[in-house]
């Protein structure tokens, strides 16, 4: 006996592999995961420049990647409720709908930067070591996290009508 969806469900992501975003103000971390969505990889971080230019970037990592779907993370305060950085995170999340034409879930992405600088910290690397990778490694946190609960559609937005 096979389940369906509700009526009104939206439909489920299509199969393949997904970009995961950490939103920061100055970077952005991704990572990306394989196209049965078993494991993540850290894949880069870029600088905020302009819109532009960042629009420019993404798509490249789309296009390149042939990425599915977009995992944004979003900073969820202790009881679980949304402020500015989560807002801020949102509004992230719609303008890369926009300009991959993606669809988009968010996961809370809690503590992912604290745990990242933890693991680089643990493997010895300098600094300059750890600021370079921070953020891609924050985004394979969100990713893990994703994956590890099932890849849930919850919390989503879409780029369609």
């Amino acid at each position: 006996m096979s389940q369906q969806a509700p009526p009104n469900a939206p439909p489920p992501p299509p199969p393949g592999k997904v970009l995961a975003v950490d939103p920061g103000e100055r970077r952005i971390g991704f990572a990306i995961s394989d196209p049965e969505r078993k494991f993540s990889f850290p894949l880069t971080q870029i600088e905020r420049t302009t819109p532009e230019r960042d629009a420019i970037r993404v798509i490249e990592l789309v296009k390149e990647e042939r990425v599915v779907l977009l995992v944004v993370g979003l900073p969820l305060r202790g009881r679980g409720e949304e402020g500015a950085s989560a807002d801020r995170a949102r509004a992230l999340g719609t303008w890369l709908a926009q300009v991959t034409g993606l669809p988009i879930v968010y996961c809370d992405e809690s503590y992912s930067t604290r745990l990242a600088e933890k693991k680089l910290w643990a493997a010895g690397l300098s600094h300059a070591q750890r600021k370079a990778r921070r953020d891609a490694v924050a985004a394979q946190g969100i990713l893990e996290t994703w994956i590890e609960s099932g890849c849930p559609e919850g919390r989503s937005d879409s780029a369609g009508p």
